[in-house]
């Protein structure tokens, strides 16, 4: 018989699966997070519900917030069951379920956002926290810089007080925290973006500078924005997932989580108004985020876009079955270990092939059941903080990119919308309206795709890269993916 997920059912759920070792009634509420999703439940949400059953700062307790409508769903999914989730871990042939308890409260979701600014007026408050996609933060993707023309950024500049984006929720609490003379919060960034507590300080301070140069220098003087590294395969969640947690373990979760046994947070310590210790539940905290960050955003998301293009154009859909194609396999050991891994600079105790090799086994992980079509979505975000950095890098160092090269050209054919079967590839991206025309148009002049400025920047005009992406790309639609992938594994290309 199965169990829904709720505080009452929590003690009759089967001994197999861990539950919290604390009463619900003991936590306080000291972290806000923007943008609940699985990635957070399967990360930060567990660090802290491994805090809280050691005895620890249980006055660090979570409360959910989002402002897009989706947020509105996993609200109520949670809320029927006392914000309690069921976090599955992967091990391949043991998998093991335990329910989580760190979040404590979930703030109406509003399209205003008047809802989180109002309960950030609570002092209790002293970190928000933010998963928020690479997409969220109002940057120029060719450059990595605020865009201060963005017309959320634009909206929020003349109306502050019914901000739409996260930025102009984020200001608008610490204008008031300001106003009241209370101390602010820290923000932390949990999303994979370089310098990502950087990146966040430009965009509300950014904003900020288009209402008051005032507001602007107490940003920049008196917020902590802590950079920092977090890492866990974690995929969506369907019907499946659901099926999977009430069949094997006697849950009915609406929302479960399934992620890899993997996780790894590496944090700046950079926080005045305090921080839950969470280096007693293995957070590592470093003045060398950054060395960490550029590993993991070259390393495991870079070799993510090498491996979804092909991939999806070959009609896979797993990415454990991607890495069982050899290939697949072949190209993103080659392309890691020819031109991304030695643009890599060295990370403090770390082997960047043994990492690499970490990575690989994890990919290879057939009970994770993550998706080529999660991996591929968003690429004209991913793309330019993912894989054209390393491109740039190889360049400047006089190297040469036939493998980071035919990594864009693979985005470019993929974007078109069908494989090499003819078969329909949704093209899950926001930029998707501009993205397809181009690349059709692309299959005669490889210049329509490069002139996409915003995305490429200054890549557009290099010569080495235009003439690999040309010849690549030509190699893709005259020969197909698999006789392309076979004349890069051979040096013909």
């Amino acid at each position: 018989m199965s169990r829904a997920l709720n505080l009452i059912h929590l003690a009759d759920l089967p001994p197999a699966i861990a539950k919290p070792g604390y009463e619900r009634a003991q936590l306080q509420a000291g972290i806000l997070h923007i943008g609940v999703g699985n990635f957070h439940r399967a990360h930060q949400a567990v660090y802290l519900d491994d805090l809280f059953n050691a005895g620890r700062d249980r006055d660090w307790a979570l409360i959910g917030a989002g402002i897009r409508p989706n947020d509105k769903a996993m609200r109520q999914a949670l809320e029927s069951q006392d914000w309690l989730t069921t976090v599955v871990e992967l091990e391949p042939g043991a998998n093991h379920a335990r329910v989580t308890g760190a979040m404590v409260d979930f703030v109406p979701v509003e399209d205003d956002g008047r809802a989180i600014i109002a309960a950030l007026d609570d002092p209790a408050l002293r970190i928000l926290s933010l998963t928020v996609t690479e997409g969220g933060y109002c940057i120029d993707p060719a450059t990595g810089a605020f865009n201060p023309k963005h017309p959320d950024i634009l909206h929020d500049a003349a109306h502050l007080h019914a901000p739409r984006s996260v930025f102009g929720v984020i200001l608008a609490a610490l204008k008031r925290r300001r106003d009241a003379e209370l101390a602010p919060f820290t923000v932390m960034s949990c999303d994979n973006l370089p310098h990502n507590g950087r990146v966040a300080q430009e965009a509300v301070a950014g904003l900020a500078s288009r209402i008051d140069p005032a507001l602007a220098a107490y940003v920049r003087e008196q917020v902590a924005f802590p950079n920092s590294m977090v890492d866990r395969i974690t995929p969506a969640t369907t019907d499946r997932e659901r099926a999977a947690l009430t069949e094997r373990f006697g849950i009915r979760d609406n929302w479960p989580v399934f992620c890899e046994p993997f996780r790894q947070w590496v944090l700046e310590d950079h926080f005045p108004a305090g921080r839950p210790a969470l280096e007693e539940v293995g957070v590592t905290f470093t003045p060398h985020v950054a060395a960490y960050e550029l590993m993991k955003l070259r390393i495991l998301n870079g070799g993510h876009a090498a491996i979804a293009y092909p991939a999806g154009l070959l009609g896979i859909h797993f990415v454990h079955e991607a890495m069982q194609d050899p290939l697949v396999r072949g190209f993103l050991d080659k392309l890691e270990a020819e031109e991304i891994i030695p643009c890599v600079p060295p990370v403090p105790g770390v082997d960047l092939q043994d990492y690499y090799r970490l990575i690989a086994r994890r990919f290879s992980n057939p009970d994770v059941g993550d998706t080529i079509p999660r991996l591929a979505q968003d690429g004209s975000n991913r793309q330019p903080k993912f894989i054209l950095p390393s491109t740039r890098d190889r360049l400047k160092a006089g190297g040469d990119v036939p493998g980071l090269a035919l990594v864009s050209a693979l985005w470019c054919r993929s974007c078109v919308g069908l494989d090499d079967q003819g078969r329909p590839v949704a093209l899950d991206d926001p930029n998707a309206g501009r993205l397809q025309p181009a690349a059709l148009a692309a299959r005669e002049d490889a210049s329509a795709f490069l002139n996409l400025t915003d995305i490429f920047g200054d890549l557009s005009g290099n010569p080495v890269f235009r003439s690999r992406f040309e010849a690549a790309l030509s190699g893709l639609w005259r020969e197909g993916t698999r006789a392309t992938l076979q004349a890069y594994l051979g040096g013909g290309l």
